[in-house]
């Protein structure tokens, strides 16, 4: 685990920017990530900055903080389901570095067994930054309980299980109701 302090802001703008803890990011869909959990956030009626609670093996409390949303954000986040999923990678990948120190350095490939989102690498180390080092499967739910949260984390754990072998694997469940998340890692075996 980091010895980062897990108390800090994070604004939801720095998926669009070059930053050292997100080396190999895309910054269009860094982009297109932030509207999305953003839109989620204010559609909740949070204030931002909000604090996201989050619990699982990093229990911390991140506040967020975002840029007003105008209604062409919204518009073009219209799909609640597709704006859920794009907004949970984001959340997801704004925090991870800062807990883990494993940034998102590939998108996975879908129809391989894979059954998880993004490759992690280490931030701590550049020369082994690219080196596919843990899994990271992302789940995003617009509100919902504790129970529906654990849930979603079981059935995901059950999903990356066929890659098993390849790295250990995080869980991110995002939920954007409270807001809350909850990350399991899944050692590798």
């Amino acid at each position: 685990m980091s010895d980062r302090p897990k108390t800090q802001t994070l604004h939801l703008s720095d998926l669009c920017q070059n930053k050292p803890e997100r080396p190999g990011w895309s910054l269009t869909f860094g982009a297109t990530c932030a509207a999305a959990a953003a839109v989620c956030l204010d559609e909740q009626n949070h204030p931002t900055p909000v604090t996201l609670q989050i619990d699982g093996q990093y229990p911390c409390e991140i506040e967020i903080q975002w840029n007003a949303v105008d209604e062409t954000t919204r518009r073009f986040n219209a799909d609640p389901e597709v704006a859920t999923e794009y907004g949970a990678y984001g959340i997801a990948s704004l925090i991870m570095p800062h807990l883990t120190n494993l940034t998102v350095i590939e998108r996975s490939v879908k129809g391989k067994g894979c059954g998880f989102d993004f490759w992690l690498g280490s931030i701590d180390n550049l020369d082994t930054l690219f080196q596919r080092k843990a899994r990271l499967e992302v789940s995003g739910i617009r509100n919902g309980s504790q129970s529906i949260i654990q849930s979603r984390v079981n059935m995901k754990l059950k999903q990356i299980s066929p890659s098993d072998t390849v790295a250990p694997g995080y869980i991110c469940v995002v939920e954007f109701g409270t807001p809350r998340s909850r990350i399991i890692e899944k050692c590798r075996t």
